[in-house]
């Protein structure tokens, strides 16, 4: 391809972008609008050049941001390659490809300069190539060489830094101990500001949503539930946290803390989980309410609240307060139980053995909401509270019924024990808070797909 047929063809790109453009503000304006013409001069392709030229110096193409540590933070950010960054073991912007996303930071107003620059031609966006010097996209932006140049330079700027250095009274500050070993030198310390590694965070969260929701990892997930084959694995990420950046005005922070909807992704950081050896996946079995009546501690309550009850006591405030502790100290044990199986790797539940009633499966399992789709929704659409209050209060009733007579009366109020209890009101919330948070990001990863 030969330079002068380049140059055309970026000449066609740009126009290209301006008449869509122009198309879209002229939608609702007839022909003989007067503000219609007046947006066609806007729009001509020298004029609106000139105009980006010098409104692209409201924005800034980032790598490192300031703002995600603080909203209220004024002072330096960075674009910083990852090409020029050293190289080591640990995971840094540095291992970033080619193909990486900058950020952009400024007037949301002028954002339509950088959707310029990110227009491509033969693999190559505006933006290298300005920073290239491309002397196709000079040509193709001015005849006159002086006035390409002069353009050019602007459009470099994008990914400079704004005056000085600078940090801020709102930003973060650490003092590192770079020389020697003594930290009473205080001549030994280097004082540093941390920035936000945008593009990093941008490409771990792209990464991060392909693993939970791609259709690989779905097809994945689906053939081991089937117990069949696949020709590829899928990761997970257990005790994954979501951190809401930007509030209502999530472009404050950069175009790409919009484009995730301000969701950014907490990996945890935490020492391993000890399963005790007790907390086997419960395979073969109905029910884990018989495993729980084994415990030591609730075969104590169980026992104790047996021999209350025998005694048949009278309706008084003593009585009922000593029930209601019982009851108290029973439903401790239930949760304490049930967060066990939650250190449990998420989708457990869906091997072919494990025969849960499936309102336990909803109990013991949250974390498969993630990983099957069908699972998530069949879970939302029933009330499996309900029905599980029903298991406790029939198993209760059972090992109570040894003894004394239990029947429908004494079901009701286990039942309602349960459903009562602040332990477990707790744990439904933070489910719903925690099913209500899943559905965003999936709805957000689904119009990221559709905007793809």
């Amino acid at each position: 391809m030969d330079d002068r047929s380049t140059c055309q063809k970026l000449r066609v790109v740009i126009e290209t972008f301006l008449q869509e453009r122009f198309d879209t503000k002229a939608e609702k304006l007839t022909e003989d609008d007067p503000k219609r013409e007046a947006l066609a001069e806007q729009f001509a392709f020298e004029a609106w050049l000139d105009n980006a030229a010098r409104r692209v110096s409201q924005l800034q193409v980032v790598t490192h941001s300031l703002k995600p540590i603080h909203p209220d933070a004024k002072g330096t950010n960075l674009y910083v390659p990852p090409e020029t960054l050293p190289k080591h073991d640990l995971v840094g912007s540095h291992a970033l490809p080619e193909a990486f996303q900058a950020d952009v930071v400024g007037n949301a107003a002028a954002l339509d300069v950088y959707k310029f620059l990110k227009l491509e031609h033969d693999g190559k966006s505006l933006l290298e190539r300005v920073l290239e010097e491309d002397a196709e996209l000079s040509s193709a932006l001015s005849e006159d060489p002086a006035q390409a140049r002069e353009w050019m330079r602007a459009f470099a700027a994008i990914t400079e830094p704004r005056g000085e250095a600078a940090s801020h009274a709102n930003a973060k500050q650490l003092y590192w101990l770079a020389e020697g070993d003594d930290p009473t030198n205080d001549r030994a310390y280097h004082l540093l500001a941390p920035l936000y590694a945008t593009s990093l965070t941008h490409r771990v969260f792209q990464t991060i949503n392909e693993d939970r929701f791609g259709e690989p990892a779905k097809l994945a997930r689906e053939a081991r539930r089937k117990n069949l084959a696949s020709k590829t694995g899928y990761r997970d990420y257990p005790n994954l946290a979501v951190q809401k950046l930007g509030g209502s005005n999530k472009q404050n922070l950069g175009q790409l803390n919009l484009e995730r909807n301000g969701n950014n992704y907490l990996l945890a950081s935490l020492p391993p989980n000890w399963v005790s050896r007790e907390v086997r996946v419960p395979l073969g079995t109905d029910s884990v309410f018989p495993r729980f009546g084994r415990r030591r501690e609730v075969r104590q309550l169980v026992d104790d609240l047996r021999r209350f009850l025998e005694t048949n006591p009278d309706p008084t405030y003593e009585t009922r307060d000593l029930r209601d502790d019982l009851n108290a100290a029973l439903m401790d044990e239930l949760m304490v139980f049930s967060m066990e199986f939650h250190r449990l790797p998420p989708g457990w539940s869906d091997d072919p053995k494990c025969r849960l009633a499936i309102e336990e499966v909803y109990w013991l399992d949250p974390g498969r909401a993630e990983l099957d789709e069908d699972f998530r929704q069949a879970r939302q659409e029933v009330d499996w509270p309900g029905e599980l209050r029903k298991r406790f209060a029939n198993w209760l009733n059972q090992r109570l019924d040894r003894k004394l007579p239990m029947g429908d009366t004494e079901h009701r109020h286990w039942d309602k024990t349960l459903e009562r209890d602040p332990s477990f009101q707790r744990w439904l919330e933070r489910d719903r808070r925690w099913m209500e948070s899943l559905e965003r990001e999936l709805d957000d990863w689904q119009e990221g797909v559709d905007h793809e």
